[in-house]
This record gives structure tokens, C-alpha cells and sequence, in this order.
């Protein structure tokens, strides 16, 4: 036998289903580093009044998600152009119902009036509150994404359990749960499919879409009471329950990087509150 053709036989044939090592560091820290580290800033930007801070959480979120984690071409355009005019836009709703008493009279963006309809004025001043408003929900959302886009329901669940102590007979249980929700999903387009095929799903207006959500729903309930009895049925064959621990097959572990990771994140945020106090800003 030749050469090529042994190392074609010898060839392993699950080499191109093996996953590719995670390129961007984001992936390969531990899921309760990604937790730990935003934590204390959105809880701190909460309390904060002005654009400065959150503005500038927003970008180092926005910053990470870009070098650290791998976001297809539509996750990078709501990042870097969604995220903006959503931001804008939010802004602008919500300073059309900010009260003009809280706004500072003896500043200069009281003065600058934006729009005039009658009596009634849309300051600078009512904008910039609204706009920083928007920019602590846009921070806290970016924050929350640098876990949300990096990790995945088992991964949290095993971190939770291995690292945080917590009860397996809860974790495990919980991501069993979450895991209905595409299985419904799937389901749904399968019902839909086969009234599709049968004609039942003909109609328009408001009375044909209740009749057709019901008669999504009693088809879509017998699945999930099937599906939940066989889950049921795998967990007691595995003896889910019957022992205070279990053994894992994926270990997830505490690394060096996970703590300078955090470390250096606390470090950033305390040097912009320490800037923005400095500066006068909120």
C-alpha cells in the first residue's frame, strides 16, 4: 500500500467536526469572570446622573465586544450603528417627557431651545438628561453582552455549579428548562408546516389569528408534555437527584487569566469614576 493511501485510511474521520480553539480571548475566560468583572459597574450606573460616565462604559463594552469575542457582520453593524441611533432616539423620547423643573435653569442648555410648539419648549437641557438616561440603559445593555455574547447556557451552568457552589439538582434542572424554549420553537414551525399542508390556516383579520393560535396551542401542549415526560424519564435513568454531587465530564476552572481579567477591569472603571469625579462630571 502506498503511502497516501495509508494515510488516507489512517485518516480520523471526526478531525473536520472537531471545533476550532476560540480566537478571541472572550470566549476562553470563565463565565463567572465575564459575570464578576461588569458587575459593580452597572450596579453603579444606576445611581449616576450625568452623559460622561455611562458614555464611556459604553464604549469600553463596545470596545471589548469587538477585539474579544467573535460577532458575525450583522452583531458588528447593531454594535457600532444600531446601538448609536438607538441610543439618539431613546434620548429624544424620553427628554420630551422630562419635567422642565429639573431642569437647571442657570445652566447654558437651559437656554438653547430645540423645538417650539406654543407654549410648550424642548430644551438642550431636557435632551441631555433624556440622552443620559438612554446612555445608562445603552452601558448596562453593552455590559451584560460581554457574557451574553460569549457564553452559552451549559457553560454558565457549569461555572455556576463547579465554581459558585451551586446546587446541581438547580442548575442543571434550570438549563432543562431553557432548553424547552428552541425545542417549542421548533415544534411551532412543524405545526405550522402540517396546517399549512392540510389548508386549515387559511383567513385573515384578527378573528382568523385567534383561530389559528388556538389551534397552535393544543397540538403545541401535547408536544411539550411529551417532551418534558421524556426528559423526566432520562434524568431519573441517570439518577438526576439521588446524590448531593455529581461527577462532570467538562471541568470548568479558575484561571490566572480570569483573575487579571477581572482585577484589570475594576482597575479601568476606577480610573474613569476617578476621571469623571475629577472633571466634574457624573
Amino acid at each position: 500500500m502506498s503511502t497516501a493511501s495509508a494515510t488516507t485510511v489512517a485518516r480520523n474521520p471526526y478531525a473536520e467536526q472537531t471545533p476550532a480553539p476560540p480566537a478571541r480571548f472572550l470566549h476562553g475566560l470563565n463565565p463567572i469572570a465575564k459575570l464578576a468583572a461588569p458587575l459593580p459597574v452597572m450596579i453603579a450606573l444606576l445611581v449616576t446622573r450625568g452623559v460622561a460616565i455611562p458614555l464611556a462604559f459604553t464604549v469600553l463594552a463596545v470596545a471589548l465586544l469587538l477585539i474579544g469575542a467573535r460577532l458575525s457582520g450583522r452583531a458588528i453593524a447593531v454594535l457600532l450603528i444600531a446601538t448609536p441611533v438607538g441610543v439618539a432616539l431613546l434620548g429624544l423620547s424620553l427628554g420630551v417627557w422630562v419635567d422642565p423643573s429639573r431642569v437647571d435653569a442657570a445652566s447654558a442648555a437651559a437656554s438653547v431651545v430645540l423645538v417650539e410648539i406654543g407654549d410648550w419648549r424642548f430644551t438642550l437641557g431636557a435632551y441631555l438628561i433624556g440622552l443620559a438616561t438612554a446612555l445608562r440603559i445603552a452601558a448596562i445593555l453593552m455590559l451584560s453582552l460581554i457574557a451574553g455574547l460569549t457564553t452559552t447556557g451549559p457553560e454558565l451552568v457549569r461555572a455556576a455549579v463547579q465554581n459558585l457552589r451551586v446546587p446541581y439538582r438547580i442548575g442543571y434542572t434550570a438549563l432543562a428548562a431553557l432548553r424547552f424554549v428552541p425545542r417549542f420553537g421548533h415544534e411551532l414551525e412543524v405545526i405550522r408546516a402540517a396546517h399549512r399542508v392540510r389548508g386549515t390556516d387559511g383567513g385573515r383579520g384578527p378573528v382568523a389569528a385567534v383561530r389559528r393560535t388556538i389551534g397552535y396551542a393544543i397540538p403545541l401542549l401535547a408536544s411539550a408534555i411529551r417532551h418534558a415526560e421524556r426528559v423526566a424519564l432520562a434524568m431519573d435513568a441517570r439518577a438526576f437527584g439521588a446524590h448531593p454531587t455529581r461527577t462532570e465530564r467538562t471541568i470548568s476552572r479558575w484561571r490566572p487569566r480570569d483573575t487579571v481579567f477581572v482585577l484589570c477591569f475594576w482597575f479601568i472603571s476606577a480610573a474613569i469614576f476617578a476621571w469623571a469625579l475629577a472633571a466634574g462630571a457624573r
